[in-house]
């Protein structure tokens, strides 16, 4: 079993990543910044998730010097034009105000109040970062729709009012198994889990 850094703070991200990576063969002890005492916060400037989890990698890996594991993520509704996109964690805040994950889920219902195109996905983009000009990076989706209302004790963030029409849920109602293995963050990881298994460890 090799250990592998994940560039979050977020507990749930590190408990899910390490389920994806155990589901498909690929277990490794999951070590997040604050393990170690590190006080990891870096400012998210890009423009793409891309960037973004480009830029979390980057951050830890010149710390760490050793291989670092970042991902952004975010909804993407379509008749919001995209958002809360690259600022989903952030959606909504004001200087002196974070909203928690049951005031970003108001949100978003109040702005699409009654408009009948529900479409929305998920993104997750990942990175394996091994040093500044060798990196593998990869960027899966979740397609599903925007519930009327919260659904669903389960996951985090926007999971309670997004559903997955095919199986008539939300993803807040999927068992944790079940959402590790078909989520945006379950597609990218178990990529990711594979490179990282093939590249370092033969």
């Amino acid at each position: 079993m090799g250990k592998i850094w994940f560039a979050t703070g977020n507990e749930h991200k590190r408990r899910e990543l390490a389920e994806i990576f155990a589901i498909h063969d690929a277990a490794h002890v999951v070590n997040i910044p604050s393990d170690v005492g590190i006080n990891f916060a870096p400012e998210e400037t890009g423009s793409t998730f891309l960037e973004n989890a480009l830029i979390k990698a980057r951050t830890l890996f010149a710390i760490v010097k050793e291989p670092v594991v970042a991902d952004d993520s975010g909804l993407c509704v379509e008749a919001l034009d995209g958002r809360p996109g690259v600022l989903s964690a952030r959606y909504g805040n004001t200087v002196g105000k974070n909203l928690v994950d049951a005031e970003k889920n108001r949100l978003v219902l109040k702005e699409l109040g009654n408009n009948p195109n529900r479409k929305a996905h998920f993104v997750c983009a990942m990175v394996l970062f091994l040093g500044d000009d060798r990196f593998f990076a990869v960027q899966e989706t979740l397609e599903g729709e925007i519930t009327c209302e919260k659904r669903g004790q389960g996951g985090f963030g926007y999971d309670p009012i997004f559903l997955i029409p095919e199986l008539g849920c939300t993803v807040a109602e999927l068992s944790p198994t079940k959402k590790n293995h078909l989520s945006h963050r379950a597609k990218a990881g178990a990529t990711i889990g594979r490179v990282y298994d093939a590249v370092l460890l033969g």
